[in-house]
C-alpha cells in the first residue's frame, strides 16, 4: 500500500475525530467503587479437590465466605488455580450443602440430624467395638502381627502434611493395615 504523508495525516485525523465522537456518545460518569473484599478478613486454606494442595485465600465477612482466589505467595500454585479450584467459592455458598451431621441407623430408610458430640461418640464406640472383635494378634504361623484387617482409612486432599502425619500415626496405633491417602495416589 502506497500512502503519502498527507494521506497518512488525513487518515489519522479522521480516525481521531471518529474516536472522539464515538466516545462522547453515551458516556456515563465513572466513579470509584469500594472493593467487595475491602473489609473482609483474609484466611488462607488449601484446595480440597485433588492431592496437589494449592493455596487458596478465602475472604470472610460476618462469618460468610464472600470470595476465594489463588494465593500468590503459596509455593505450589503461586496464585494459579484450575477450573475446580476456581469454583471453590460455590462449596461454601451453596444452599444444597449439608450444615448438620446426618445419621442413618442400620436398617433405617431415612436420615436424621444429630449433634456432633453424639456422632463422634458413636464413631469411637463402633471403632472400639470392631477393633475388640476383629483384632489379630498372631498370624497362622504364630508370629506377632497386631493388626486390624476389617477397618480401612482413606485420607482426603484437604488435609495438610501435619494432619496426614497424625492420621497415619492414629491408624497405625489402631493396627490398621489398609491405609490410603489421596495425596499419594
Amino acid at each position: 500500500m502506497n500512502v503519502t504523508r498527507r494521506g497518512f495525516l488525513k487518515l489519522a485525523g479522521g480516525t481521531l475525530a471518529a474516536a472522539g465522537v464515538g466516545a462522547s456518545v453515551g458516556i456515563k460518569s465513572a466513579y470509584a467503587q469500594p472493593f467487595k473484599v475491602r473489609y473482609a478478613k483474609e484466611v488462607t486454606t488449601i484446595c480440597p479437590y485433588c492431592g496437589v494442595g494449592c493455596g487458596i485465600i478465602a475472604h470472610v465477612s460476618n462469618g460468610k465466605v464472600i470470595n476465594t482466589e489463588g494465593d500468590p505467595d503459596h509455593p505450589i500454585n503461586k496464585g494459579a488455580l484450575c477450573s475446580k479450584g476456581s469454583s471453590l467459592f460455590q462449596i461454601a455458598n451453596n444452599d444444597k450443602r449439608l450444615t448438620k451431621v446426618q445419621y442413618r441407623a442400620p436398617g433405617a430408610d431415612s436420615w436424621q440430624e444429630v449433634e456432633w458430640d453424639w456422632a463422634l461418640e458413636k464413631i469411637a464406640h463402633n471403632l472400639k467395638k470392631e477393633r475388640d472383635k476383629s483384632f489379630v494378634t498372631t498370624n497362622a504361623d504364630g508370629a506377632t502381627v497386631n493388626r486390624l484387617e476389617t477397618v480401612a482409612s482413606i485420607g482426603g486432599a484437604s488435609l495438610d502434611n501435619e494432619e496426614v502425619y497424625v492420621l497415619g500415626k492414629l491408624n497405625r496405633a489402631l493396627g490398621l493395615v489398609y491405609i490410603e491417602h489421596q495425596a499419594r495416589i
